[in-house]
């Protein structure tokens, strides 16, 4: 195998350790607020601006395993395959205009503080208790390994690293700027990093389709001629051909009409949660919790996909196989040879200077998303658990100095975790598994008064036994084999069958024990909604800001795909791209008219 870091030039690594150390610098400046208290640790003194938050909050979600899920899934499902994510956008308006500005008003420090305002006694203690060690633990531990992993395979095709050498260098390096500065610190390296990231991932697109020529001269012309991506360009499913239902059932129709609103997903929790919610909790005010998780959902979705979707394309003419990948790096370990592994295998061909920064773009994207999880899951363990449940007395000093050692700690199992891992989207599609059937009821539970402490201890039990079931004994009892034949596989593959059934088997479960439970008590619920002043009559107005906020964002990714296509060649694209930005703007024109209405009101 021939390293890609001999031809890493000087140029390069200064690039690259520049980057680290101006990240460094900005934990470092951030670290005297940070020590102050758990709430400026945690929660910025919750003084943060509108715009800082939303380039924070898609800062957070591209990370430099996201290019690598991306391109697996048009390497293996095409361009509609995404739709497994862009469906996430209706959970997002949805929270942008009716749940951003109920987390803003309860003035929490952490969402898990919810069980206690919202459901009384023993049972929303433990559940508070629990979820702290669940989410902020096990269930972070297993996001920032599945972050990590990419960060493994970049390190492995660029640097040639091992894979216990990467972690260390990339751990290490994102613990000392995440523990220094806090959120604060977190925010500002975000906002940096998330212009460093989109900066990269242009100039891989760029390079990428120069790639796809022998000569490297290929343009987009060259690029969408190939016949090998003209069958992974469509951006909706095929309604013709071999396996054409299960590949809209499994690709669109299961993502759009059940999967944003019934599953629960780091960073696309339905009702908002996690680091969002840290976000939002952490804003001004309510109107700048509003606008920052509006602008995250304009740029997490209709901004960033293209330049990826390009580079994944690119890579079926230069990598058209894990053969031609495994060839390419005959040293990297079989494990982590997969379709995901073409993504930093294309940015291993760019020139020099280019190379090194988009090798820092994903370390900033690798950082930024890193840092964001060690602090929310801290801000669980210590003011969820240890100052809830350990020591209720512990000074604010005491509280920082607890959460940069539970970082530490988080850091040392995620890497450890990462090491057993093999591909992103494996990693996707069990975060998704466990969190199936949970979604619809954390809408709810802000207006639907019956669902109490029960219902969210039965929902997060049932989900993760019907997880384990599949995951282990399901192939035993040959449900699995029953599942993948006959008219089953016409209509969905078997992680969409384990999707639906996870999603129909926990909603029905947690809802007989919300019925045979009872009720909050009545000063409770009193206090609750005097206090986030969530109001049913509102639904409606908040949902048909959801509806053109959606339109907007689908619209705009859409035009600017159908725009690029069609100035490669692509007969009749122009003109439909042109007519989708149009509808974008009249659809980002009544949204904001109906914005500004309801604020005047």
């Amino acid at each position: 195998m021939t390293l890609i870091a001999s031809i890493l030039q000087p140029l390069d690594y200064g690039i690259i350790v520049g980057f680290l150390l101006s990240v460094i610098i900005i934990g470092a400046w951030a670290a005297k607020r940070a020590s102050k208290s758990a709430e400026d640790f945690f929660l910025s003194g919750r003084s943060m601006p509108w715009w800082l938050l939303g380039v924070s909050m898609v800062a957070c979600t591209f990370s430099c395993d996201t290019p690598n899920l991306v391109t697996d899934i048009v390497r293996q499902q095409g361009v509609a395959g995404n739709w497994v994510w862009w469906a996430y956008l209706l959970t997002g308006m949805l929270t942008v205009f009716v749940y951003a500005k109920l987390w803003r008003r309860s003035a929490l420090n952490t969402d898990l503080g919810f069980y206690e305002i919202r459901y009384a006694g023993r049972p929303a203690m433990a559940l508070r208790g629990f979820r702290a060690i669940y989410l902020g633990l096990f269930f972070n531990v297993v996001i920032m390994a599945t972050v990590s992993l990419a960060a493994i395979k970049i390190g492995a095709v660029i640097f040639g690293f091992s894979a216990a050498k990467t972690l260390v260098i990339a751990l290490v390096a994102v613990g000392i700027y995440s523990t220094l500065g806090g959120l604060t610190g977190s925010i500002w390296a975000d906002f940096y990093q998330y212009t460093v990231a989109m900066v990269g991932a242009i100039a891989a697109a760029y390079f990428a389709v120069k790639l796809t020529a022998p000569d490297g001269a290929g343009t987009l012309s060259t690029l969408f001629s190939n016949a090998a991506v003209q069958s992974k360009m469509a951006m909706l499913p095929a309604t013709t051909g071999a396996g054409w239902k299960s590949s809209l059932m499994t690709i669109l129709i299961l993502p759009v009409a059940v999967q944003w609103w019934a599953t629960w997903y780091p960073g696309a929790e339905p009702g908002g949660g996690g680091y969002i919610a840290q976000r939002m909790l952490s804003a001004k005010n309510e109107q700048n919790a509003v606008g920052a998780t509006l602008l995250f959902n304009f740029l997490h979705y209709a901004l960033r996909s293209w330049p990826w979707l390009i580079v994944a394309l690119a890579s079926l003419i230069v990598y058209p196989d894990l053969a031609s990948l495994q060839q390419a790096f005959p040293d990297a370990a079989a494990q982590y040879v997969k379709h995901d592994m073409a993504y930093p295998a294309m940015v291993a061909k760019l020139p020099v200077g280019w190379l090194g920064v988009v090798v820092a773009s994903l370390v900033a994207a690798y950082m930024s998303t890193i840092a964001t999880q060690l602090n929310w899951g801290s801000s669980y363990l210590v003011q969820d658990f240890y100052v809830r449940f350990v020591n209720k007395k512990a000074s604010p000093r005491n509280q920082v100095l607890v959460g940069r050692l539970c970082m530490v700690a988080l850091m040392v199992l995620t890497g450890l975790l990462a090491l057993a891992l093999e591909n992103a989207k494996g990693g996707f599609d069990l975060m998704l598994q466990v969190g199936a059937g949970t979604g619809l009821l954390y809408l709810l539970r802000w207006f639907w008064t019956r669902i109490n402490a029960w219902s969210e201890i039965s929902a997060m039990v049932i989900s993760f036994l019907v997880a384990c079931f599949f995951q282990w004994w399901a192939p035993s009892l040959g449900l699995e084999g029953w599942l993948k034949s006959g008219w089953r596989a016409e209509w969905l593959n078997y992680t969409a069958w384990k999707l639906i059934l996870g999603v129909v088997v926990t909603t029905i479960g947690w809802l007989a024990v919300t019925f045979l439970t009872p009720r909050e008590p009545e000063e409770l619920l009193k206090s609750f909604y005097e206090k986030v002043r969530a109001n049913a009559s509102e639904l409606p107005r908040g949902i048909l800001c959801m509806v053109f906020g959606c339109l907007a964002v689908w619209s705009c990714l859409f035009g600017c795909g159908y725009l690029i296509y069609g100035i490669g060649g692509v007969t009749g694209d122009k003109l439909l791209g042109g007519g989708m930005l149009g509808l974008s703007a009249v659809a980002t024109t009544i949204l904001m008219l109906l914005v500004g209405r309801e604020e005047r009101r």
